[in-house]
């Protein structure tokens, strides 16, 4: 069989995120009730070694069905399992991450604008729009990247999900008082907690660099397949969200995302999974 043509493949699939966000950006949220998620050959959530597409056309649902603009068009490639190719989209802020494997990561975005927009001062002033040329840039943002000290110097992204008692509700509510909680408690007192709504914008977060790890449970490959490319392209890594799982299924519904670094990723991991309180099983 032939191999894909990575090149190509990821061409389409950033074309798809553009023409994908200009229908989400004009369409109405509340005639929104549900989402289908699939993948090419299935929608069990379980890959095969097929060449497959992994496509979430909305993640972020809730955050969309309530006007919250984090929100993401998920598109990747997998072949034998692994992920291949990821493009993320954020078309509230036209942030496109994408990554071909062996190939880094890039977040192509508006620029900054170098001058300040027009004061509402004249009216000539009013019509002079500020213009945003895109840009592409190599990440993570910061170069060198800093080393991880540890948890208690990480912004950290958890999150909630929709499955709300049982086992893996408690692992997680547990797990999210270890880590905030300070050391009279036995806890991690991490930096800060954040809970944003986005599975695969959170692991483009921790490519950039912005998120210094995110931790998750019961989310789908469709959720984390694109975004899973882009961290590991950005120097990242990923394992499972239970210790000693060091070698992460793309569909194991369970992960931990670490940014790249200089130097304490894998202190970082064991420091994480002593958190965790319970063990998530999917």
């Amino acid at each position: 069989m032939e191999e894909p043509d990575l090149q190509k493949i990821h061409d389409f699939l950033f074309d798809l995120a553009l023409k994908a966000g200009d229908m989400i950006t004009s369409a109405d949220p509340s005639t929104v009730d549900t989402k289908k998620n699939c993948e090419e050959s299935s929608t069990s959530g379980t890959l095969t070694s097929d060449p497959t597409f992994v496509v979430d056309p909305i993640d972020g649902t809730t955050n969309f069905v309530h006007g919250h603009p984090y929100i993401s068009i998920s598109l990747a490639f997998a072949h034998k399992l692994v992920p291949l190719i990821g493009v993320v989209y954020n078309p509230f802020t036209q942030h496109l991450y994408h990554a071909i494997k062996g190939k880094g990561a890039w977040l192509t975005a508006p620029s900054i604008p170098t001058s300040h927009p027009p004061k509402p001062s004249t009216e000539e002033e009013n019509t002079k729009g500020v213009v945003s040329a895109y840009t592409r840039t190599k990440l993570p943002l910061r170069q060198p990247t800093p080393p991880l000290e540890g948890l208690d110097k990480c912004l950290v992204a958890i999150e909630w999900g929709n499955e709300r008692s049982g086992n893996n509700w408690e692992t997680k509510t547990k797990t999210f008082a270890s880590l905030a909680g300070d050391d009279s408690t036995g806890g991690r007192m991490v930096h800060s907690l954040r809970s944003l709504g986005s599975a695969a914008l959170n692991c483009c977060a921790v490519a950039r660099g912005d998120l210094d790890a995110y931790w998750e449970g019961g989310c789908w490959a469709w959720d984390v397949a694109a975004g899973w490319v882009v961290v590991v392209e950005a120097g990242g890594r990923v394992v499972g969200g239970n210790e000693g799982e060091w070698e992460a299924k793309v569909d194991g519904r369970r992960y931990l995302v670490v940014r790249g670094a200089e130097g304490g990723q894998e202190e970082l991991v064991r420091e994480f999974w002593g958190a965790v309180r319970g063990k998530l099983e999917y």
